[in-house]
């Protein structure tokens, strides 16, 4: 996530049991013991972040930020049982399907939800078979560019992009694509089936439908709020009005049936949902849960440790500052799914406002600066990795060779890497454009996301060190908020910029495609294309022999080494913070809310 799969029961059983093992043995619980002081706002769960949500908008939202608050406005039909990754419960579903239950057949080609009856939305409707058809069709008619939907797309369509069907403004051809969107989800009776196009791992099915992407929305809401009618009578029109809009189309709708309502969402500053009294398993134990926007350390540390707020975000360079303080509890050494990088935009929007003067003239670089191979080796050569796991992270992560994290499947630990090393940075750099990039110099913007201190602290580790290879080199660092940074990036406006990948299920399939593949969220929008590489996550994906699939992963992580698209600089990790009168805490790594909240549902204050 922004923050895919015959992986077989073999590899599921491998990874759960890795997991499971990470977590039982690497977390590290430092608790004060309470003090049983007067509980601040005891119905109330604050949270004191970074960066707000992008959208509400389930098919939309591919962000972290987004993701925390859409999976508690919002069911699926099931979700993942509590701290486990490949283990699930029905929530909107009544079953999750099986082979043993009947309800995977045809060698795993047809799978059947039956739906649960009486499910109340927060409009005041009531959750139907029809509802989770049209949630799921409209998810697939909007797929925006860069967005999470191509997960659901590469099962029932296999495909990652709807073009890859037809052209969508060709009546013809657009209506046998709708056709095959109409044929995929289907309701029969009181149940939903789900036609798959080609075979495709059931645990990972499982986890896709687990996630945000696939929250189930209130027709009738959703229509109201300017979504997608249902028409099917012209799919030209549809098309053109739908798919791959500029916008969300549930920017701000609450369209859901989850345990919380939108209450009211002050952007830039905060967003406060309210508990929905007529849940389908009973009321949350809370009343409203408020998560405060605070960019600034200093202010969120301030109502942290007064207990104004519940959970916050505290940047590992400053844990010390609230670590050993009354009141307050830590969570250590979570093991993560997740990493980050810095990435290389091949082609930059021409417009884009991060260009300087968009020429290779010492005062801005043009789009296509690192088309040139030798800078982005230039740049990798110039990232001191030690230092930025100590001083940012406190030595809390690791730094990998690739895109794919230690702890799945295929991950190549003596994969070559790239470490410091400004003698080969400065020959990289003699090399690059024919050495107009030496003769010339640059100034460049690297971008991180507001209140991101590690991000920050890496972005000028680069900016050190690139500046003192040749004065005519100049580096700004620049913070942007997260949703301008995320709007920024789909643009393909950013030339350099740090961000992260958590695992949206945990399959190696899942950090290369976005990492590597031409259609991959972070690939596309870099401009990135190697056909090479394409084909090897394709095969990677789709063959079941482990042994096969392990010579292509290391293969690909050869590839990413030599290729240089991006870099990773951490696999961190996680930290939670919290109150010790917060109750009902756990921990799963692929929650887009993790390691700092949870399902919001399972949370309560009191000693």
């Amino acid at each position: 996530m922004f923050n895919k799969k015959a992986i077989g029961k073999v590899a599921a059983i491998i990874i759960a049991v890795v997991l499971i093992a990470a977590i039982i043995a690497g977390i590290y619980y430092f608790y004060l013991m309470p003090k049983g002081g007067p509980i601040k706002n005891p119905n109330t769960l604050i949270i004191a972040t970074i960066g707000e949500p992008e959208t509400l908008d389930p098919a939309w939202a591919y962000d972290t930020a987004s993701g925390e608050v859409i999976c508690n406005m919002y069911d699926t039909l099931i979700f993942f049982d509590r701290e486990k990754v490949d283990s699930f419960v029905p929530k909107i579903a009544e079953k999750v399907p099986s082979v043993e239950n009947g309800l995977v057949k045809d060698n795993g080609l047809t799978i059947i939800f039956p739906i649960r009856q009486g499910i109340k939305t927060h409009g005041g409707g009531t959750i139907t078979p029809e509802d989770v058809e049209y949630s799921f069709e409209r998810a697939i008619i909007q797929s925006r560019s860069h967005g999470p939907i191509w997960m659901l797309m590469e099962p029932l369509l296999g495909v990652y992009d709807l073009s890859e069907l037809g052209n969508l403004s060709d009546p013809v051809e657009a209506a046998k694509v709708g056709d095959m969107i109409d044929k995929a989800v289907e309701v029969e009776g009181n149940n939903v089936v789900f036609k798959l196009a080609k075979p495709f791992a059931l645990t990972a099915f499982l986890q896709i439908w687990s996630q945000t992407w696939a929250s189930v929305v209130d027709k009738e809401a959703a229509v109201a709020s300017g979504a997608w009618p249902g028409n099917k009578d012209n799919w030209v029109e549809v098309f053109a009005k739908y798919h791959d809009p500029e916008v969300p189309e549930l920017q701000e709708a609450d369209c859901g049936s989850g345990p919380f309502k939108l209450e009211k969402w002050e952007h830039g500053k905060e967003l406060s949902l309210i508990r929905f009294d007529d849940y389908w398993t009973g009321p949350a134990k809370l009343e409203r849960v408020v998560l405060k926007y605070i960019d600034e350390w200093s202010t969120r540390k301030l109502m942290f440790l007064q207990g104004d707020v519940d959970l916050c975000y505290v940047p590992r360079q400053y844990s010390s500052e609230v670590e050993g303080a009354e009141g307050i509890t830590c969570v250590k050494n979570l093991p993560t799914l997740a990493v980050d990088a810095v990435f290389f935009t091949f082609n930059v929007d021409p417009n884009s406002p991060y260009l300087g003067s968009g020429k290779l003239d010492g005062n801005g670089i043009p789009p296509d600066f690192f088309s040139d191979i030798n800078l982005r080796k230039a740049f990798a050569y110039s990232f001191d990795f030690d230092t930025y796991i100590k001083e940012a992270l406190l030595g809390e992560a690791k730094h990998i060779p690739g895109p794919i994290p230690e702890g799945l499947p295929f991950f190549n630990p003596n994969q070559e890497t790239y470490k410091l090393d400004l003698a080969k940075a400065e020959q990289y750099f003699k090399a690059a454009w024919n050495g107009q990039v030496w003769e010339k110099g640059f100034k460049i913007q690297i971008l991180y996301n507001s209140g991101n201190i590690p991000r920050k602290t890496a972005a000028e580790i680069l900016k050190h060190n690139i500046e003192s290879i040749n004065p005519k080199f100049h580096v700004e660092v620049i913070e942007v908020d997260w949703p301008t940074y995320l709007r920024a990036f789909v643009r393909s406006q950013l030339p350099v910029f740090i961000i992260g990948w958590l695992a949206d299920y945990p399959d190696p399939h899942n950090f290369v495609f976005p990492f590597m593949h031409s259609n991959g969220d972070y690939a596309s929008a870099q401009g990135y294309s190697n056909p090479r590489v394409d084909e090897l996550v394709e095969n990677g994906i789709a063959e079941i022999n482990p042994d096969k699939r392990k010579e292509i992963y290391y293969e690909l992580q050869r590839l990413y080494f030599e290729d240089v698209p991006s870099f990773i600089i951490d696999q961190g990790l996680g930290r939670h913070w919290a109150r010790d009168w917060v109750k009902g805490w756990y921990y799963n790594p692929i929650y887009p809310g993790a390691p700092l909240s949870t399902y919001f549902y399972d949370l309560w204050k009191g000693y």
